[in-house]
């Protein structure tokens, strides 16, 4: 496949799709994947229950613990219940899902294929590498040039050994501070984004500072942040006036943990995970400021708890529970369609 081909497409797991097909789409998802790597110890006196969580009465404990339970993390193992949530995502009204999961985190491709056959839902599949600590030491040790040309492959010819392209780079993981193998990472992203003209999205590290280091490593190396998502910006930046600094640099800027709502995020503890509530405050307060072209929304569920097999929101919350809220505080009906079909719409489709 060659580059021009790409041009004015959305590129899915199932191929080359018209732009105006996708509909609504959640543009930070997983459907497939481990996330071991980020487990954290349940609470002193609790690893009787983090040994078999997923009861009626232990399901409030596993919302506020959900990292403190090894099987809550290996959402590989629900395919079936996956595929009924994209079927009933299709039934309210979702069109599309960008699908995360990257190389050290058990991506997916032939899964990510089959869900998309059998629901009808648009999967497009991210290309390249999370946080350092799922680093390989292949990867460790490549040069920017070979991990550019890991990542182009992926987008054009396929990912994993399959013939199965990419349709996004990302989610591409930092830390923070950004470790030496992040950067080269972010480098050989921005590389093989301006070969490509492709979208990207970002997992950035959690500090306030760490989204515009980000943008600052990709602009140095060549990258487009014009067609870059910077994600997770609900548990990063809080102060207003900070989150208008870092939205003049141009990136699009992602709510994409609604659904989620904990009294102590384990990451950091310094931090009030905001409510669905105050996310949907804070997309008005952006919309106002004029940003309304730059928002993106997703619930980026990674742990099985999240399911609706287990009592929890599942892949058709916003659709079904936060556009509604949205339109009783003021939003229109065309600046929720801005938000959930215009916009991203825009960042998926190549130059």
């Amino acid at each position: 496949m060659s580059v021009p081909r790409l041009s004015g497409k959305v590129q899915t797991v199932l191929g080359l799709v018209d732009p105006d097909l996708l509909g609504r789409t959640m543009t930070h998802e997983h459907l497939t994947m481990t996330f071991d790597c980020c487990y954290f110890p349940p609470p002193a006196g609790d690893e009787a229950i983090a040994e078999n969580p997923f009861q009626m009465r232990h399901m409030h404990w596993l919302r506020q613990n959900p990292y403190g339970c090894r099987e809550n993390l290996l959402l590989q193992q629900e395919n079936a219940a996956v595929q009924d949530e994209l079927l009933a995502y299709r039934e309210a009204g979702g069109g599309a899902v960008v699908e995360n999961t990257t190389a050290g985190i058990d991506r997916d491709l032939p899964t990510l294929k089959r869900l998309a056959e059998n629901t009808g839902v648009h999967i497009v599949a991210g290309a390249g590498y999370y946080v350092d600590c799922t680093h390989s030491e292949a990867t460790r040790g490549a040069s920017v040039e070979k991990l550019t040309d890991i990542i182009v492959g992926e987008v054009l010819r396929g990912a994993d050994g399959t013939d199965i392209r990419c349709g996004v780079i990302g989610e591409i993981g930092t830390g923070w501070p950004v470790t030496e193998s992040e950067a080269k990472v972010l480098r050989a992203t921005a590389q093989a984004q301006a070969q490509l003209g492709c979208p990207v999205i970002i997992h950035p590290g959690r500090d306030p500072a760490a989204p515009a280091e980000v943008v600052r490593i990709l602009q140095e190396a060549g990258g487009d942040i014009g067609k870059t998502v910077m994600s997770h910006l609900d548990r990063t930046i809080f102060d207003e006036g900070e989150l208008l600094e870092f939205a003049t640099l141009g990136s699009y800027l992602e709510y994409d943990l609604f659904g989620t709502e904990m009294l102590n995020y384990p990451y950091d503890l310094t931090l009030d995970m905001p409510s669905d509530s105050q996310r949907v405050k804070t997309l008005a307060f952006l919309a106002k400021e004029g940003y309304g072209d730059k928002i993106l929304v997703a619930h980026d569920i990674h742990t099985k708890n999240r399911l609706t097999k287990y009592g929890g929101h599942g892949y058709s919350h916003i659709l079904r529970s936060i556009v509604p809220k949205m339109l009783m505080r003021g939003f229109s009906q065309q600046q929720v369609d801005q938000i959930l079909i215009d916009n991203p719409k825009r960042w998926l489709t190549f130059k």
